[in-house]
């Protein structure tokens, strides 16, 4: 099967249906707790990086917060040592519109220089809201992006952790400004299904917004490599359920993996894909990325579908989701 390329609005450039997620790249604040890979040098890093690029992944994820901007900086020196990496990719980072940042036009745009600079680059592809948590109005939210738009700082803009609501809101904002809203960044696995179940992606089918799906793997409990005896490692703050039950979802992907000589995490990547999300998983070294690259070029049979989908869990939500995503 040849997977259909997926296409920004207002980026031109498209790219394969699967993406690379950077949260964990230098930033120890985060994920260095609890026992989660502190040997995540940048040499493996780098090998990562080359194996995704070289697999056809072309979409990297980022943002200003992670690692305090040193994920920016990694992925900065990786496009230093091989400039011509920047062609075809389509580069993604975030602002985080927090309440004290009142001057939202004027920090969004600083903000955003900012990541331009430790990413070693013109510009950005995708410039996307982190949340939806700024004081300030959808509108003043929507002439920020539209201004780094016609300053040609970003090429498209999107959101992250937004409902249907204030998906919807903000896309109205944004094309009074002539700008298109181009995804909505959420997190949607086998252990969170809500946004398919609530409509945001039928919204977003609706609206031509992109759904990028982080935390895909469910932060490593869909990989097949842990169980009720031998539990994940620190703390897991998304999609937290009694391992017994992920065992279950787990043991329907391994039946599913067997009939196309895939992985458990390939199926998981790709029920993902064929409900018209874009996955952003995480890569540590070149197995895990090419692991995830595994996604492309195979399709579930109807059956299979129905059958993971019988067993996708709704998605619990912790405190830390309760405030970034209303709905």
């Amino acid at each position: 099967m040849t997977d259909h390329g997926v296409t920004f609005p207002g980026c031109p450039t498209s790219v394969a249906p699967l993406g690379l997620g950077t949260w964990a790249w230098g930033d120890r604040a985060t994920w260095g707790m609890g026992g989660y890979d502190t040997d995540l040098t940048e040499d493996r890093i780098a090998e990562a990086w080359t194996a995704t690029l070289d697999a056809g992944v072309a979409l990297v994820d980022t943002a200003e917060v992670y690692g305090g901007g040193e994920s920016e900086r990694i992925i900065g020196r990786l496009l230093a040592a091989d400039p011509s990496r920047r062609d075809g990719l389509v580069l993604a980072t975030k602002f985080m519109p927090l309440p004290h940042k009142l001057g939202v036009r004027t920090a969004l745009r600083d903000a955003l220089r900012a990541s331009i600079d430790r990413l070693g680059v013109e510009r950005v592809d995708l410039y996307q809201l982190h949340g939806p948590v700024s004081l300030r109005s959808q509108g003043a939210l929507a002439e920020a992006l539209a201004a780094v738009v016609d300053e040609g700082l970003t090429q498209a803009v999107g959101v992250s952790n937004y409902s249907v609501r204030e998906m919807e809101r903000i896309h109205v904002a944004l094309g009074r400004q002539g700008v298109a809203l181009a995804s909505n960044q959420v997190e949607v696995s086998l252990l969170r299904r809500r946004p398919d179940t609530v409509g945001l992606l039928d919204a977003c089918r609706r609206l031509g917004v992109v759904p990028l799906a982080y935390s895909p793997l469910g932060q490593g409990r869909l990989t097949g490599k842990y169980s009720s005896a031998a539990p994940p490692p620190g703390s897991r703050t998304f999609s937290t359920h009694p391992m017994e039950e992920v065992e279950r979802v787990v043991a329907v992907q391994r039946e599913v993996a067997e009939a196309h000589d895939r992985t458990p995490a390939q199926v998981a990547l790709r029920w993902l894909i064929e409900h018209g999300t874009v996955p952003i998983p995480g890569a540590k070294d070149a197995d895990q990325a090419a692991q995830n690259a595994g996604a492309l070029g195979w399709s579930l049979t109807g059956d299979e579908r129905a059958r993971l989908d019988a067993v996708a869990l709704e998605g619990t939500r912790t405190l830390r989701q309760r405030v970034w995503q209303h709905g």
